[in-house]
């Protein structure tokens, strides 16, 4: 009997205690691994090489999105099934281009969450307990490129305009996955101060955390997700 490898990766421990809870019920699916934030999650990928991995799209310091595109790069290729609580098609379009091949609320049921990482396993997509093929997922993203993929502004409004450029700068790095101590290196600043333009940028976006910033840079066109390094 071949058993599955499964990485779950969450920054809440009481959560992921419950993921480990739910699988550890199946005797086909082991549990190898769990990470609380994006570097953990690509260190434990590679040294455990799992078949599947649950991926919380908000996570610490970085973009559960850009932590899937760089996982389903690699050579070993896992399998990714976002866990969220943003249940919007928004979020479930740039997961998909991200790689992932589930996208799962957070309060699914925990034998559909079961029956998730089985199918993603054996090839297929899961959207939201909604089994789809290869070429139905293609002809989804298509249907929803012109309404996710590049939104104009709403109301005539810009806040692209009111972001500085070392906001702008700040902000393409958030897009590359890059936590706020990285970017404070590479930038020659203090971490402090790249927490403040990170809050600005937020506010001035009117978003509540990263991952949201992103999704908001991507649906405009600022910082294409195929361009991000």
């Amino acid at each position: 009997m071949t058993v599955l490898k499964l990485l779950i990766v969450d920054d809440h421990p009481v959560f992921r205690q419950g993921l480990r809870d739910v699988f550890e019920t199946d005797s086909q699916i082991e549990v190898v691994g769990e990470a609380a934030d994006g570097e953990a999650a690509l260190e434990l990928a590679r040294e455990t090489e799992p078949d599947v991995i649950l991926m919380d799209i908000n996570l610490p310091s970085t973009s559960g999105l850009q932590i899937t595109r760089a996982l389903t790069a690699e050579s070993q290729r896992p399998k990714v099934v976002i866990i969220t609580a943003y249940d919007e098609p928004e979020y479930i379009y740039h997961s998909l281009r991200a790689g992932a091949a589930a996208f799962c609320s957070k309060d699914l049921p925990p034998d559909s969450m079961i029956r998730t990482v089985h199918n993603v396993s054996m090839g297929n997509y899961v959207l939201n307990d909604q089994i789809m093929s290869e070429e139905e997922v293609s002809n989804w993203l298509q249907r929803r490129r012109d309404l996710f993929g590049k939104q104009p502004l709403e109301n005539g409004s810009d806040p692209h305009a009111s972001l500085s450029p070392r906001e702008m700068e700040i902000l393409e790095l958030i897009c590359q996955g890059t936590p706020n101590k990285e970017i404070a290196r590479r930038l020659g600043i203090s971490y402090q101060t790249v927490k403040n333009h990170v809050t600005a940028v937020l506010h001035k976006l009117g978003v509540s955390d990263r991952t949201q910033a992103v999704l908001y840079a991507l649906k405009h066109g600022w910082f294409p997700l195929e361009s991000a390094n």
